[in-house]
């Protein structure tokens, strides 16, 4: 069985505020040990649910030279590899070779919602909202978009109790979540110790990739749209001329077209790096 993990920070047991997810600042190293430890635990319960191919895919940016290398080398658990410095949603291997579930630890509420730490979609600054077709998506429903190409589920969540009713919603019943803590506001949480967070995160990891009882792929409609609005319109200059992307107001883009015929499609032309 080969799964892949998908991970960030914000959603991580015990960090509430940017200092803490933010390369270079004092406490940076604090949250990188509870990310890999949570990282860890859903490796052992992939491991003790008998998968034998396991690819973590740091998807936390830092910032600057830390962004995508959150995990600490040295603390990471044996029997997976870990992809590290990859730009984020680009590292699709897996998928295209063929992989049974994808799993997300640490992830974060979309923008703008109320209960959700640290909630925000792909960038605090640069991004409000952003649709696949009419559907409000954060950075989740896109990796299970990208996912859903290849036919892949995503099959577990852990991070705050608003991100799991997120992927709840959008995937459905039969996702597996891994509440590790309680929005009170942006900033503050109330939260599951790290020990308590990655003994959750290990067995409802393992309980899921056993049963096999997954919810589908998610695999929006066509024809596909990608819309998304920008905080401000200075942000929209770096869209144009790509393929099928389109800029219709000073702060919103939209990627369309009859030529995509899956998300991973659209997302290549709409997020790519030169």
């Amino acid at each position: 069985m080969r799964v892949m993990i998908w991970v960030d920070m914000e959603g991580i047991a015990g960090i509430e505020t940017w200092d803490q997810v933010k390369g270079g600042s004092p406490m940076y190293e604090e949250g990188r040990r509870l990310m890999t430890g949570e990282v860890n635990a859903a490796v052992r319960g992939a491991k003790a649910a008998g998968a034998d191919d396991i690819i973590v895919v740091d998807c936390h940016g830092a910032g600057g030279s830390y962004s995508f290398k959150s995990l600490m080398p040295e603390r990471l658990e044996r029997g997976a590899s870990y992809v590290l410095g990859h730009a984020w949603l680009r590292y699709v291997e897996p998928l295209k070779q063929g992989c049974d579930a994808a799993l997300l630890v640490g992830a974060h509420a979309m923008a703008g919602t109320p209960d959700g730490v640290m909630c925000h979609t792909v960038s605090s600054e640069a991004w409000y909202n952003a649709w696949i077709n009419d559907q409000l998506v954060g950075e989740s429903g896109l990796e299970a978009a990208v996912c859903g190409a290849w036919d892949t589920p995503v099959v577990f969540v852990a991070g705050d109790e608003s991100t799991c009713r997120e992927v709840t919603e959008l995937l459905g019943s039969k996702l597996t979540t891994a509440p590790v803590k309680i929005g009170l506001g942006r900033y503050s949480a109330r939260t599951l110790g790290h020990a308590d967070a990655c003994e959750l995160i290990e067995q409802r990891v393992r309980e899921s990739l056993s049963t096999r009882d997954w919810p589908a792929p998610y695999k929006p409609s066509l024809p596909l749209s990608f819309t998304v609005e920008l905080a401000a319109p200075d942000h929209a200059q770096s869209f144009v001329g790509r393929p099928g992307v389109e800029v219709v107001g000073p702060r919103k883009v939209v990627a369309r077209g009859e030529q995509f015929t899956n998300f991973w499609e659209l997302w290549d032309a709409f997020w790519y790096r030169s």
